[in-house]
């Protein structure tokens, strides 16, 4: 095996930690562990304000400060690609270049223009894994152009998201890792009459159907993660029963999977193709079927009748249908498929084999 350098470039929308960051914050922290695991020299770019986990105390730490990107995912597909004054995206990037040549590798987790549109003209290999699938015209357009200069320089989390851009090749696929020592699904008589639904709160990521679901089977509904839009948060919250919608905040993994284990069933609600679905695998880890959209990532993830049930996308009366058959699933059978898909072990040598396999110079510098 050759020992790898690898800068590992995270998203400069939030802070490792915070939260702001969504699933890439989770992504970076598994690839960190897991390739420092398997012998690999880690380093972390990421904005001032950022902290890694006891379990990636073997790689080093770069912050830098600015101004974070706004998110694709908030703005309008026709949005044109845009840096902010003092932003962190360009300092991050001027560091990186600035050391390139102390690494083997450079890893993007950024959905951003900047990066992906720098590939061809750094010269250590630049790598990207894309973290969503399309949402803004200028974004597939920079993405497709790197599929058709360096396919090998993009790896993806699913095929559904993949499929998303015009590739012109196989995707890599890597999917996505869990340490799974860290979820423990509770015994059958401490799992209690609620629902579940994590994430960003956001308008992207439906909690209002979800929310409405609950409300109609008279269920209360335990919600965990940062509230990005207050205001959408507080409509959802007008939009149903009083008492329907249980605040829990954002936790650390610890404290989330013990609450979130006691749940019936776990509800996935994206209004759009999500790339993975992060919390989805969280779920099943904690032994909780999953009731979702048949779209994107978490459409992918779901297998009927075995880890959750599948619901047509938007459709309030299919997704409480799912919910009904998610509820009588075995509960083991979701940690087993975890287990089998999702494990760091596996994760991280679909890394290692993807990496590790990129030439250094694909094609031509014109």
């Amino acid at each position: 095996m050759q020992r790898m350098r690898v800068l590992v470039v995270s998203t400069p929308i939030g802070m490792l930690g915070s939260g702001g960051g969504g699933g890439v914050e989770h992504t970076a922290t598994m690839i960190v562990a897991g390739l420092s695991a398997r012998g690999h020299a880690l380093t972390v770019l990421s904005g001032q304000g950022s902290v890694l986990p006891p379990s990636c105390a073997g790689a080093s730490l770069w912050l830098e400060t600015g101004v974070n990107q706004p998110s694709w995912q908030q703005l309008p597909r026709d949005t044109p690609a845009s840096i902010p004054a003092d932003a962190l995206l360009t300092r991050i990037w001027q560091r990186a270049l600035e050391r390139q040549a102390d690494f083997d590798r450079i890893l993007n987790l950024g959905y951003d223009h900047l990066p992906f549109w720098l590939t061809r003209f750094v010269t250590t290999p630049l790598c990207h894994l894309v973290s969503m699938g399309s949402v803004a015209t200028v974004m597939d357009e920079v993405i497709e152009a790197v599929a058709a200069w360096g396919p090998d320089r993009l790896a993806f989390h699913t095929a559904a998201q993949a499929a998303d851009f015009r590739l012109g090749a196989p995707p890599v696929l890597v999917g996505n890792g869990f340490d799974l020592s860290r979820y423990h699904p509770v015994a059958p008589d401490r799992v209690e009459a609620a629902l579940g639904w994590a994430g960003r709160i956001s308008p992207e990521k439906g909690l209002e159907d979800a929310a409405r679901v609950a409300a109609s089977l008279g269920l209360p509904l335990r919600v965990w993660g940062l509230r990005q839009d207050e205001a959408y948060a507080a409509a959802v919250e007008r939009s149903v029963p009083t008492g329907t919608i249980e605040w829990r905040g954002f936790l650390p993994t610890d404290r989330l999977q013990a609450e979130l284990g006691c749940c019936r069933v776990f509800l996935n609600t994206p209004r759009w193709n999500e790339a993975f679905g992060n919390v989805v695998v969280e779920a099943m880890a904690c032994g909780v079927p999953v009731a979702t959209y048949a779209r994107g990532g978490p459409g992918e993830l779901v297998r009927e009748g075995v880890n959750g049930a599948l619901a047509t996308p938007d459709d309030l009366d299919s997704l409480e249908a799912a919910v009904r058959r998610a509820a009588g699933l075995d509960r083991g059978a979701c940690r087993a498929w975890a287990e089998q898909h999702h494990s760091p072990e596996v994760f991280s040598a679909r890394m290692e084999a993807w990496l590790q396999a990129v030439r250094p110079d694909p094609g031509p510098r014109s």
